[in-house]
């Protein structure tokens, strides 16, 4: 589909912008620069399902390994580029790579992490390096002189085939890595653009802030040339003062963003540097996202689209359709997918809607396991096949479904079973309060207390006492408004 969609683009078509340098590269570009490469990968001797690792900022080459594998059934990690070795050594022990791409910067770092590990792996720099072959150097010397119409792509079942391995945790415990295949690809992305009515270009230009390593940022390198719209990314850390000056210049119309950054952009007093009119489609997730930050981006551009959504790695991506859903709920089931909520503890079905249990899933984006790790894998399904989110959620009548917290993340005050989301978003109502994360602490006669790390927003001053008032004053969470730690911090910027 990646090959097809690079030889049918219209010449000159970008499709993808470096927004710290302005350089710019065309459909034509890369399908020349990826076949070279997949070459490139043959005469190295990469074969089927064999591993590469990228490590790098949103620049123009990051994606050309990355279709290149795709092409050949060559698997791909994404890995976090601000890794020490002992981290890496982690992340190459589960992968097994058989080549790493990655900065100048970072060879040493790479080399001392395979060494530990005795691996035999290839590095290319994206940029020079005189410690190791670089990535314009890679492909003269690998990729021979064919055209692109002479590539052929390799042959292989995309039932089977592993595509990518993501490093996962939810959000907690250690990290894990999730395989996907070229099928669960293929039925979870395009998924997201559900609520889109233009065919094949849904939009025109997207703005790209997640890292190699996260898959809202796969996402969109994938769907790019498949649909047909170019990306806007950036090899400078995106700084908020940066992705104002990108969507100033650049004025993409999609975006994809976590409620934390977004919150950061809305900042008073910063918010008036940007011109958000220009994006139409805005996507926001990966952690609670409060009623009041979506009401806030949709007062400052009333025709934006936005849509809360709920995503799992090991699904592939969103899990619901928030198309037209009410604003606090995460959405509705889509039709390829089976849901049921279930109580955690007897893991009974609840039938019945507005009753807490979790989420379990069946279906074609379900991933095919962690990596190299059979006994979280066997622990991620029930005795039914069924996958455990590990996410507690309600539904309406209507199945509306409404994300409540992680079950792992709920404390235990006492019999009590309180939920860290249900107290941040009473606290994230104050005027004065700007964001707010609540965890526990342990306690020898409670379980646990509740701890809110609170940033207020500038010329606001609060007070521990102000935030303990205010979640006293809901009847939900009298039970433990006494006993709520006086632990509290302010930090009055990021």
């Amino acid at each position: 589909m990646l090959l097809r969609s690079f030889k049918d683009a219209p010449d000159n078509m970008l499709l993808q912008i470096d927004g710290a340098t302005d350089e710019k590269e065309t459909f034509n570009s890369a399908l020349e620069r990826s076949t070279r490469c997949a070459t490139a990968f043959r005469n190295l001797g990469l074969k089927y399902q064999d591993v590469i690792v990228i490590m790098a900022p949103n620049h123009i080459d990051l994606v050309i390994p990355m279709y290149a594998s795709l092409y050949l059934g060559i698997k791909v990690a994404g890995v976090d580029m601000t890794l020490g070795v002992n981290e890496l050594e982690d992340a190459f022990k589960c992968c097994l790579p058989k080549a790493v791409f990655c900065q100048s910067s970072k060879v040493k770092t790479v080399q001392q992490a395979l060494n530990i590990l005795n691996l035999s792996t290839h590095i290319i720099s994206f940029d020079e390096d005189k410690d190791c072959l670089s990535f314009s150097k890679f492909l003269n010397k690998f990729g021979g002189d064919n055209m692109p119409g002479d590539f052929k792509p390799a042959e292989f079942d995309p039932v089977e085939a592993h595509a990518f391995l993501v490093t996962t945790s939810g959000s907690t415990g250690l990290p894990k890595t999730a395989i996907l295949s070229h099928k669960n690809v293929v039925m979870g992305f395009p998924n997201l653009m559900t609520i889109r009515t233009e065919f094949p270009t849904p939009v025109n230009l997207a703005l790209v802030v997640s890292p190699i390593q996260w898959l809202s940022s796969t996402f969109t390198f994938i769907m790019g040339p498949i649909l047909r719209y170019t990306r806007v990314q950036t090899s400078s850390p995106t700084t908020p003062e940066h992705v104002f000056s990108l969507i100033n210049k650049y004025r993409p119309d999609f975006a994809n963003m976590s409620p934390t950054f977004l919150r950061t952009l809305l900042k008073p007093g910063d918010r008036e540097k940007c011109d958000f009119s220009c994006l139409k489609y805005f996507l926001v997730g990966g952690s609670m996202v409060a009623e009041e930050l979506v009401q806030e981006m949709q007062k400052i551009n009333p025709k934006l689209q936005i849509a809360v959504v709920y995503g799992l790695t090991e699904a592939t991506g969103t899990v619901f359709d928030s198309a037209y859903s009410p604003i606090t709920s995460v959405g509705s089931p889509m039709p390829f997918l089976q849901y049921k909520l279930v109580d955690p503890t007897t893991n009974e079905e609840i039938n019945k809607p507005n009753v807490l249990g979790e989420l379990r899933l069946k279906g074609p984006t379900i991933f095919q396991g962690y990596n190299n790790n059979p006994e979280m894998t066997a622990a991620a399904f029930d005795e039914d096949g069924w996958f455990k989110s590990g996410d507690i959620f309600h539904r309406d009548e209507y199945h509306n479904y409404y994300f409540f917290d992680r079950f792992k993340m709920l404390l235990k005050y006492r019999n009590h079973q309180v939920s860290p989301v249900e107290i941040e978003s009473v606290i994230i109502k104050h005027p004065g309060v700007l964001d707010v994360a609540v965890t526990g602490i342990p306690d020898a006669e409670c379980g646990d207390l509740p701890v809110a790390f609170v940033i207020p927003r500038d010329g606001h001053h609060i007070t521990a006492q102000h935030i303990k008032d205010l979640v006293k004053g809901k009847e939900r969470l009298y039970a433990i408004h006494n006993k709520i730690s006086s632990y509290y911090l302010i930090h009055s910027h990021w």
